[in-house]
């Protein structure tokens, strides 16, 4: 079997709809795919209806967390989309994301970069907003040729000259959160340094020891050293060693399947659907 457990849509930051998505994901010879938004599951209705196939799909999200100041994300899977606590969670740091984005836009626009918040929302369709949408409103504006350029310190990374914070849950209550709606937390890229910060393994243990499941090690910003001491970790810490290619349609030069979670690895998450 082929998992890819970690794939985006324009439901969020993904440049393709979910329907298109699925499209993809049956072309890539995939057998699961879990739809993984940021903060939303809106996308997941539209997904299931154009479902090719032989192709089975999980319900997920990729929810956001801070913590010391730094982004961590966590890979739901399975939850209740109808559960209150999550979904008012889940609503609230959409609204902080839009909040975000609009002062960003301010920020860049006193930068002198011809943007609009308009732009921003119209690359949005509707979707969760986030910074790779502004970054491809930066590429139409053409103060940056390709959007991972918006990415440095000169624009809109962490510490940027652009950036601003948000609200986004500590990972501990996110984690319960996500067992109280019946779901299952995995640790998202926890080793990819290109994101700003490589989760210490000390914090790793800790979100073990409240009840993260597992820990996405087979990913694209993984090197081979990195995947083997992530490997390493996880078997120390009992976490389900999981994967996916984190896909985001054209930003990410579409690549569906480009690595995946193995099958025992996924048997074992969705074993533990309800019982965390």
């Amino acid at each position: 079997m082929r998992i890819d457990l970690h794939v985006h849509s324009s439901a969020s930051d993904g440049t393709d709809p979910p329907a298109e998505v699925m499209r993809r994901a049956g072309q890539a010879g995939l057998d699961v795919v879990a739809l993984t938004d940021h903060d939303t599951m809106a996308g997941h209705a539209e997904a299931a209806r154009a479902l090719p196939p032989g192709l089975a799909l999980v319900a997920g999200l990729e929810l956001s967390c801070r913590l010391a100041g730094h982004s961590v994300h966590l890979l739901a899977y399975g939850t209740d989309p109808a559960d209150p606590g999550l979904a008012a969670e889940c609503a609230a740091i959409v609204e902080a994301r839009r909040s975000r984005g609009r002062r960003m836009v301010e920020r860049l626009r006193e930068l002198g970069v011809a943007i609009t918040w308009p732009q921003v929302e119209a690359l949005a369709t509707g979707g969760v907003v986030g910074r790779p949408h502004i970054a491809r409103a930066m590429v139409a504006a053409g103060a940056i040729t390709e959007p991972a350029q918006a990415f440095t310190p000169e624009w809109i990374v962490a510490g940027g000259r652009a950036y601003v914070s948000r609200y986004a849950l500590d990972p501990v209550r996110a984690i319960d959160l996500i067992s109280a709606a019946g779901g299952v937390a995995v640790l998202a890229h926890p080793g990819a340094v290109s994101r700003g910060w490589k989760i210490p393994e000390e914090t790793i243990a800790r979100l073990a020891g409240a009840g993260l499941a597992g820990l996405e090690i087979f990913h694209p910003d993984h090197d081979a050293a990195e995947r083997s001491r992530l490997g390493a970790l996880a078997t120390s810490l009992d976490l389900i060693p999981s994967g996916g290619s984190d896909d985001h349609g054209s930003l990410t030069g579409y690549r569906i399947g480009a690595d995946t979670c193995p099958p025992e690895s996924y048997e074992r998450l969705m074993a533990l659907r309800g019982d965390r």
